[in-house]
């Protein structure tokens, strides 16, 4: 019999005995930071956060028994080494544009295919195991990593997103890149099965995207985390303005969870690190309270990790919290 209270298991995630053919719940690591345009290395974070994760204490306040939600890692999704070499052609681009230049056509060309395959590799890969009842979360990767997982997802549900995020993610494209981690919303919302997106935490962001939320067909609710704080102190509670979070949300909820959406202290290798964002207990309640008020967590993805011990060992604890809830939300655990 499991042993919850033993050494994990090293190797398996969060030290779990369980394999994928058992498993409730699977996890898709992506290994992709091709078009990371500040700090890179997001990619190794799926291998970190494995690493980190067998050292968690498994109990939770509010959860009963979470470790009985059968959780196992997929295989990898995306070779890291292919990652490198578009990384390298990104880079190039890059370097090209901020120096005023062109950069060269067939160079986009390759990045943009790259990520394409990358994302149907992990839509066809999460949708082989929708189909057999299983709850599926991508572990990335930079903030473009699930969008595979959001397309699957999408032709079997219709829902509503719950993006924790310091950025809007809300561009057409950037730098040239169709698939860049700044566009995954904007991507992401040509879905037809979704329906609406709520972000929380925002604080960097363009104009163009600003647009785009007063434009959209499809309702966007932006909670600036410089309009929350400001409330906070003129005597609106955390507890209220959650609520009204939480109210903007269907029925059905996918929770994108870009780590950057914190505190730079609890990720400070992070892609594109923005001061202010949550705390970890808030975001914790955020997520807590999506499940206590009867929805229902269809999916998520933690992404953006850096490539760090620290920054992994938070994104581990938000990923099994997360893990627990949406096992709460489809009736496989319980509140305490």
């Amino acid at each position: 019999m499991y042993n919850p209270s033993a050494v994990g298991k090293k190797g398996s995630i969060f030290g779990l005995p369980y394999n994928l053919e058992e498993s409730d719940l699977v996890f898709l690591p992506v290994h992709l930071d091709v078009t990371v345009s500040y700090g890179q290395g997001t990619s190794k974070a799926p291998d970190l956060i494995l690493e980190e994760s067998s050292q968690l204490d498994l109990s939770l306040l509010s959860i009963n028994k979470p470790w009985e939600l059968k959780m196992a890692m997929y295989d990898r999704v995306v070779v890291a080494s292919q990652n490198e070499i578009h990384r390298g052609r990104a880079i190039n681009i890059i370097k090209a544009l901020e120096a005023g230049k062109e950069p060269e056509e067939d160079q986009l060309t390759f990045v943009n295919e790259y990520c394409e395959t990358t994302h149907l590799k992990t839509e066809e890969t999460a949708a082989s195991f929708l189909d057999l009842g299983k709850l599926v979360g991508v572990i990335g990767g930079d903030h473009s990593s699930p969008l595979g997982l959001i397309r699957a997802l999408a032709k079997k549900n219709e829902f509503g997103i719950l993006q924790i995020d310091a950025h809007m993610d809300l561009r057409a494209s950037y730098e040239g890149f169709t698939y860049s981690h700044a566009s995954i919303m904007y991507n992401a919302l040509k879905e037809s099965g979704i329906k609406s997106l709520t972000q929380v935490g925002i604080r960097d962001y363009c104009e163009e995207e600003d647009a785009l939320v007063t434009d959209s067909a499809k309702p966007i609710h932006v909670f600036f985390d410089e309009h929350i704080y400001n409330q906070y102190l003129d005597g609106v509670s955390l507890k209220e303005q959650i609520s009204n979070i939480v109210d903007t949300l269907p029925k059905n909820v996918y929770v994108s969870f870009d780590m950057d959406g914190l505190d730079p202290s609890l990720c400070p290798k992070t892609g594109t690190p923005v001061p202010g964002g949550l705390q970890f207990n808030q975001a914790v309640y955020l997520l807590e309270t999506v499940v206590r008020s009867g929805r229902k967590i269809i999916g998520f993805d933690v992404c953006e990790t850096g490539a760090d011990s620290w920054d992994a060992n938070v994104a581990a604890r938000i990923i099994y919290r997360l893990a627990a809830l949406t096992g709460v939300s489809n009736g496989l655990l319980s509140f305490r």
